[in-house]
């Protein structure tokens, strides 16, 4: 897999490059953020994941974000110290597909990005036998993965539909923690509960229904169908 590591100090990205080099990645390094918009041209090769670390030199970490999101949607991990959950959701808002909080530990952040790269294989909507689903005001439109409210399309990341999809299909159902890890993110690494959280947490700011996804505490999460 092609990787582009986003990083203005270069000892850190000599010998991150290195460990992931190990591990069958192919490193493409640059050192602030113009370099990185510039490896992310239309035209280029695509990579499987760009990691950004969000102290750039030239501009701001999530400014960069919001414009990588805007020419591909290559997975973006943003790398950060910032551990709060506002600066998280914030991250999440602007396209990122998930938010790694240093010091970390590389067996963590290798278990993400094979996460988050398994997410381009699965374009395809969640299996249903509906093309839409409607819950009240919300229409989940499957085949081009676009969400209503009230007729206005609401832009999400992948993961947050592959959420939402996931619990609209059955409303009421109470899906555990460990099942919506396993179908969301394909994979059954405890480390991912805590993006899983934030994700909840950016789709009740996003859709402005914060009662809409119910959280079952020690269980999950189900959603609740609203009143007409």
């Amino acid at each position: 897999m092609r990787l582009l590591l986003v990083e203005d100090d270069n000892h850190v990205a000599a010998a991150l490059s290195a460990v992931l080099a190990r591990h069958g990645f192919d490193v493409t390094h640059a050192r602030n953020g113009e370099e990185a918009l510039r490896a992310l041209v239309p035209d280029a090769d695509r990579f499987g994941v760009v990691l950004l670390d969000l102290g750039l030199p030239d501009q701001d970490g999530y400014e960069v974000c919001g414009k990588i999101r805007k020419r591909t949607g290559t997975p973006v991990i943003m790398v950060t110290a910032r551990a709060d959950v506002r600066s998280r959701i914030h991250g999440l808002n602007l396209g990122a597909d998930d938010y790694v909080v240093k010091p970390y530990d590389t067996g963590e952040l290798l278990a993400r990005i094979h996460a988050v790269s398994r997410r381009t294989v699965q374009e395809d909507a969640p299996s249903s036998g509906e093309a839409e689903l409607r819950l009240g005001s919300v229409r989940i439109d499957l085949p081009t993965r676009q969400v209503r409210v009230d007729g206005v399309v609401v832009p999400l990341t992948r993961k947050e539909f592959d959420l939402l999809a996931l619990l609209a299909q059955r409303p009421g159902v109470v899906f555990r923690r460990e099942q919506i890890i396993s179908e969301v993110w394909r994979t059954s690494w405890e480390g991912t509960g805590r993006t899983l959280e934030v994700h909840v947490a950016s789709l009740r700011a996003k859709l402005r229904m914060p009662a809409l996804i119910e959280t079952v505490r020690g269980v999950g999460y189900r959603l609740v169908e609203p009143v007409a």
